[in-house]
């Protein structure tokens, strides 16, 4: 399917993929201001997310794989940047494995790369969360606003334990694009793949950013935008050289 999608600036085009219950519009905001003086920054709504409403899915992320193919050979982008967090984070890997040849550079956050001993019960603690979300009248409102299909659809999909894709945040090694790893440096689970992910594959570079964790587009954005513009920059000097 098309995703709906917003694009500002131009050059180069570089694509942001929103993590899991947000959307092109109000995640990745403050990376939009600081890319769109030099990249064409383009914002998509996710399967499912925002106004790229569907009937569902069978592999949300298999599928908005093939939803950015389908939107890319629709807008004439034969390649682009990407850079995801979380959900985002997930689907920009898994294109970048599944088209390649559409992905000139990588950038990924929010993703764990080895399956904790203990999943089954943080996944529990998560399904807790949703249940409180579902109760809160503010949370309702505000994902009301945003999405205007089924949000508690997405918001149950991660309920089951065995809904993490680690077979593929698992392997890095077939990447064949400069990818960027950047991470919180407060997650354990995700800080894991410091070490990991260089080790098996040179195109690998990692980031760990003080004072976040999860989410470090939001809780550090100045700092996000300038490591991730001095890796497309470092790529755009090689390219010259």
């Amino acid at each position: 399917m098309l995703l709906h999608r917003e694009v500002n600036g131009t050059g180069e085009a570089l694509f942001f993929l929103h993590t899991g219950l947000q959307t092109g519009s109000v995640d990745f905001q403050a990376q939009k201001e600081f890319f769109q003086k030099d990249y064409q920054v383009i914002q998509p709504d996710l399967r499912g997310h925002g106004k790229s409403v569907t009937d569902g899915y069978s592999n949300i992320i298999l599928d908005s794989v093939e939803d950015l193919k389908e939107t890319m050979d629709h807008d004439n982008i034969p390649t682009a940047h990407f850079a995801g967090c979380s959900m985002g984070g997930l689907i920009a890997l898994a294109f970048a494995k599944q088209y390649p040849e559409y992905v000139k550079s990588l950038a990924i956050s929010g993703i764990i790369p080895r399956k904790p001993a203990n999943w089954k019960e943080l996944t529990a603690e998560d399904t807790k969360q949703v249940a409180e979300i579902i109760k809160s009248e503010e949370a309702i409102a505000y994902f009301d606003e945003i999405h205007d299909g089924d949000w508690r659809t997405l918001l149950h999909s991660t309920e089951h334990s065995d809904w993490y894709p680690f077979e593929l945040t698992g392997d890095l090694s077939d990447l064949e694009m400069p990818t960027l790893f950047l991470v919180g440096e407060g997650n354990e689970l995700e800080t894991k793949g410091i070490e990991l992910y260089p080790a098996m594959n040179d195109k690998v570079h990692v980031s760990v950013i003080p004072f976040a964790g999860h989410n470090v587009h939001l809780e550090q954005p100045e700092l996000y935008s300038s490591i991730l513009a001095l890796f497309l920059n470092n790529l755009k000097a090689e390219a010259l050289s």
